[in-house]
C-alpha cells in the first residue's frame, strides 16, 4: 500500500501548479469583479493539452485516468484559481466521458477533439427547476421525429451556458407513465446549443462570478439522431457512469481550495504582529490551522482511494461520495478558519480569502448536498432503511 504519488503523477501536479502560477490571485479577483468567463485561461489550458488528461489518446487525449485528473484539478484550484478556474475547465475533463465510453467511433472522433482543443465549449444540462436530485422525473421532453428529436423543456444551474456552443442534454424520450422502471425512457444527447431555440438566462449568485450559472428555456430544439449518445432510453444508465468521477473531481477541487486558504492564512499569521509578536505564535491561531491541514489531507486520501478504484473498474460509489463529503466539509472549515485568522482583513477582497469562502460553498452544496450523501452512506454502508 503506497500513498505517495508516482513520478508521473508528481510531474502532473508540479506542471499544473507551475502553469497556473501565471494566473495569480489578482487575476481571479479581477475576473470575479468583472463576471467574465476566463477565456484566455481556458484556451491556454486547452493548448497545453490539460483538458484531455482523462480522454483516450486516439481522440487527442492523454489516455490517463480520473486519478490523474483529480491531481490536476486539485492543483488548478490550489493555485489560487479556486472554483472559478476549476469550473471553467471542469466540463471538458469529465463531461465527455459518456461519449468516450458509449459513443460510436464516428461520434468520438467528431465530438471529443474540438472540446479538448478548446474550440468547442460545453455545458452539462441535466438539472431542472422542479425535480432537483430526482433525475428520473425530468420534465424536458425529446419527442421522436423522422431523423431526430424535437425538444422542449427547462434546465437550471447550467454552468458555462453563456459562452458554450455545445451541450450534453438529458431528456425524457418516453413518458414516465409508459415505462416499466422510472430509470428507463431518458436519453442523452450531445448537440449544438442553438440560441435561436434556447433562451439562456443568467442567474445572479453569491460567488464564482467568472463562471456563469443559468436557466435554459428550450423551445422546439431540433436534435438529429446522430447526436444521441447510446441507445434511446439508456440515458440514465449512461449518466450514472459520470456521477462518481464528478464527485471525485469536485472533492479534489475543494481540497485544493482549502489548501490555498490555509497557505495564505499561515503566511499572514507569520507576518501579522500584534502585542510585539506574530499572531502565528499563538496556539489559538496555530491549532485551528493545523486541524484544517490534517482534515484536508485525510479527505484527500479518501478521494485518491475513490479515484484509484474507479480507474481499476471497481465500484467506488461509497468512496466517491464519502470523499466528496469529507473534502467539502474540510475545505469549508479551512476557508472559514482562514478568514478568521485574518480577522477584519479576511473580509476584505484584496486578501482573497473571502472569495475562497464564497467559492467553497459550491463543492459543499453541489452536485449533491452533504445531507443526501449521508443518507446514501447510511443506507449503503450501515444497511439502514432508505430515508427518501
Amino acid at each position: 500500500m503506497d500513498f505517495s504519488l508516482t513520478e508521473d503523477q508528481q510531474a502532473i501536479r508540479d506542471g499544473v501548479l507551475d502553469f497556473c502560477s501565471q494566473y495569480d490571485d489578482d487575476y481571479w479577483l479581477e475576473r470575479d469583479h468583472e463576471g467574465v468567463f476566463p477565456l484566455d485561461f481556458h484556451k491556454a489550458m486547452a493548448e497545453a493539452g490539460w483538458l484531455g488528461v482523462a480522454m483516450p489518446e486516439e481522440v487527442g487525449g492523454a489516455g490517463l485516468g480520473i486519478t490523474e485528473a483529480a491531481i490536476m484539478m486539485t492543483a488548478v484550484s490550489e493555485s489560487g484559481g479556486g472554483m472559478s478556474a476549476a469550473s471553467s475547465i471542469h466540463g471538458p475533463v469529465f463531461s465527455m466521458q459518456p461519449v468516450a465510453l458509449f459513443g460510436t467511433e464516428e461520434q468520438r472522433r467528431r465530438m471529443i477533439p474540438p472540446v479538448l482543443a478548446g474550440t468547442d465549449r460545453i455545458c452539462f444540462a441535466v438539472t431542472e427547476p422542479n425535480t432537483g436530485l430526482d433525475t428520473t422525473k425530468l420534465k424536458t421532453r425529446a419527442e421522436r421525429r423522422e431523423g431526430g428529436y424535437l425538444v422542449n423543456g427547462e434546465k437550471i444551474w447550467i454552468s458555462v451556458a453563456q459562452v458554450a456552443n455545445k451541450m450534453m442534454l438529458l431528456a425524457r424520450t418516453t413518458p414516465l407513465d409508459q415505462v416499466k422502471r422510472k430509470t428507463e425512457g431518458l436519453s442523452l444527447f450531445f448537440t449544438d446549443l442553438d440560441r435561436s431555440k434556447i433562451e439562456v438566462r443568467k442567474i445572479a449568485k453569491m460567488g464564482r462570478h467568472a463562471v456563469d450559472s443559468n436557466m435554459l428555456f428550450i423551445s422546439d430544439l431540433w436534435i438529429p439522431e446522430e447526436d444521441r449518445i447510446g441507445a434511446e432510453g439508456d440515458g440514465f444508465k449512461i449518466i450514472l457512469h459520470g456521477l462518481n468521477p464528478e464527485r471525485i473531481l469536485l472533492a479534489a477541487e475543494a481540497i485544493g481550495l482549502g489548501r490555498a486558504a490555509i497557505k495564505r492564512a499561515s503566511r499572514y499569521a507569520k507576518e501579522r504582529v500584534v502585542f510585539d509578536r506574530p499572531i502565528g505564535m499563538n496556539q489559538g491561531i496555530q491549532h485551528p490551522l493545523a486541524k484544517c491541514w490534517a482534515q484536508l489531507e485525510a479527505a484527500n486520501l479518501m478521494v485518491m482511494k475513490a479515484a484509484t478504484l474507479f480507474d481499476k473498474g471497481v465500484d467506488c460509489g461509497v468512496e466517491a461520495n464519502a470523499g466528496k463529503y469529507l473534502a467539502a466539509e474540510a475545505g469549508f472549515e479551512a476557508c472559514h478558519t482562514a478568514m478568521l485568522t485574518l480577522g477584519g482583513m479576511g473580509y476584505a477582497q484584496e486578501y482573497h480569502v473571502e472569495r475562497y469562502l464564497r467559492e467553497i460553498l459550491i463543492p459543499r452544496t453541489a452536485p449533491v448536498s452533504p445531507h443526501m450523501i449521508l443518507n446514501f452512506l447510511a443506507e449503503k454502508v450501515l444497511d439502514l432503511p432508505k430515508s427518501y
